[in-house]
């Protein structure tokens, strides 16, 4: 009887601890998972339209307005005489830089002279016979005739005949060939042009010049071009006669130039075209690179962005109600970091920096700036 009841008792326990299970896994609550979003957090920067000046930027090298390369048109050894021809000399208009010994080709012309004052001579009896009016004045300019100084002019005929004859002579083919050697004689010597500096000296004492051979660079220190390239699409801005403002590399200092030419060739390979921009100023030197600001003309209703915050050529991320909208500008003209635009409207707000990723409709979290 025991035993029964005992078994009868471990059933009951057995069936209530699966029915008491069963009441559990039913009556067990759910854990709900709920997903959380990240918004991307930009900065913006609020439109506000104005007018806005176009700078055009160049930068240049600095050349001597007045530069003369020297070379030599006559042959002799170069004589020393006062000072030397060295760079860094200066020289005053019309001294004398150079002396090249002539002593051979002046002793030539003088023989040519000489030769023609006996065809003269030997013309005037017979000018007495034909001609006794022209005779006089034949006579007289052999009198101021001399073999050590240029040629005076020949006198003039009277008459057909005369001219005729005295051509028959061969009076004016030697006076001409040797007027032509007194102009080659003063080649000898060279002459500053201007006042100016030596920047380059290529022959010494003793050198041996030939014809067409290089003697040195002279220049005038005192007004400068610099030749500037600009984008084609800038030249527009610009216009001879404006003025421009110039800055050595690390804007130290300042000068005042402005444009004397502008040349209508663009460059095929950089698209630019060149500038000559007129400085001067005692501290410039040949050879200085210059950056140049030119003013344009001035942009109305714009507002200058990043280059970076535009896309697809003319669109740019306006952020309106936490989303951003592409929207369609027009860019004017672009600097090296920004665009000048037209095209948004006063209050629009847009990225101060680029999202990565960013597409049009995207929902984003604007943060404000600390002030």
């Amino acid at each position: 009887m025991r035993k029964i009841i005992t078994t009868i008792l471990g059933v009951l326990l057995i069936l209530g601890a699966i029915f008491g299970a069963k009441a559990l896994i039913k009556n067990k609550k759910k854990h709900v998972s709920h997903k959380v979003i990240h918004h991307t957090s930009v900065y913006t920067q609020e439109v506000k339209n104005h007018s806005i000046p176009v700078m055009v930027t160049a930068s240049g090298k600095l050349v001597a307005k007045k530069r003369v390369e020297l070379f030599a048109e006559v042959q002799g050894v170069l004589e020393r005489f006062g000072k030397d021809f060295r760079a860094g000399n200066n020289y005053k208009r019309g001294e004398l830089m150079l002396k090249i010994n002539s002593e051979e080709f002046y002793s030539a012309l003088k023989a040519q002279r000489s030769s023609l004052l006996n065809q003269i001579i030997a013309m005037i009896p017979d000018l007495k016979l034909d001609y006794p009016e022209s005779a006089i004045q034949w006579e007289e300019y052999v009198r101021s005739f001399s073999i050590n100084k240029s040629l005076p002019e020949l006198p003039k005929p009277l008459s057909e005949k005369e001219k005729y004859y005295v051509t028959g002579k061969n009076i004016f083919t030697s006076y001409y060939n040797i007027k032509n050697l007194e102009i080659r004689l003063a080649k000898y010597k060279i002459y500053a042009p201007f006042s100016g500096t030596v920047t380059d000296a290529r022959v010494t004492e003793g050198t041996l010049i030939r014809p067409g051979q290089k003697l040195g660079t002279f220049i005038s220190p005192t007004t400068y071009e610099l030749e500037a390239s600009v984008n084609s699409e800038n030249i527009k801005f610009l216009k001879v006669g404006k003025k421009v403002e110039l800055y050595n590399v690390d804007k130290s200092l300042h000068w005042e130039g402005k444009i004397i030419r502008i040349n209508s060739m663009i460059d095929p390979q950089s698209q630019s075209m060149k500038a000559y921009i007129q400085v001067s100023d005692k501290n410039l030197k040949e050879g200085m690179f210059l950056d140049a600001e030119i003013e344009g003309h001035t942009i109305d209703n714009a507002f200058e962005v990043s280059r970076k915050n535009i896309f697809s050529a003319n669109k740019i991320f306006v952020l309106q109600d936490s989303i951003l909208n592409a929207k369609e500008i027009i860019p004017v003209f672009f600097k090296e970091k920004t665009v000048i635009v037209q095209g948004l409207r006063d209050g629009e707000k847009i990225l101060k920096k680029p999202v990565p990723g960013a597409y049009d409709g995207m929902i984003v979290e604007e943060l404000k700036e600390e002030k």
